[in-house]
């Protein structure tokens, strides 16, 4: 899976804006600086962000973004799939759509897997224990054999 910039910049903003103890609206402008997010592609998240009801916008003086939902709601999945679409697809098809002939029939199986191996890890980290930097056990288990950290 390739992670895009669009869902990794997605998941900073949030996290900027999940830390905010008060809840108070934070600017596009500000979010970008401290993430060092482009304004104009954040814009775009942002917007795809709030079609999705994960964040809200605030105009005034006192404007800008913040969540929509509490972070505790809020996948990573849910955020992949608000900027992105589905986690995994096949010439932009969901996995169970596609048709292969009886030789390749298998490969959909393989897709299908993978989907369900990274649901196993983003619906289950939230936007607040990314926030709190507290991941569950079951993600950062994962993470603990030095294999995982080795580019194959």
């Amino acid at each position: 899976m390739r992670v895009s910039a669009k869902s990794d910049y997605a998941l900073r903003a949030l996290i900027e804006m999940a830390t905010r103890a008060d809840g108070r609206a934070v600017s596009a402008e500000e979010l970008g600086k401290l993430q060092d997010i482009p304004h104009g592609f954040l814009q775009a998240i942002l917007a795809d962000l709030r079609r999705a009801g994960i964040v809200m916008s605030q105009r005034g003086q006192s404007g800008g973004w913040r969540m929509g939902r509490e972070a505790e709601t809020v996948s990573v999945a849910d955020v992949i799939r608000a900027v992105d679409g589905p986690l995994v697809s096949v010439y932009g098809l969901r996995p169970e759509a596609v048709s292969y002939n009886d030789q390749a029939d298998v490969l959909q199986h393989v897709w299908i897997a993978a989907r369900r191996s990274l649901r196993d890890v983003f619906e289950q980290v939230s936007i607040k224990q990314l926030a709190d930097q507290q991941l569950p056990d079951a993600v950062t288990s994962r993470t603990a054999d030095e294999d995982a950290w080795q580019p194959h």
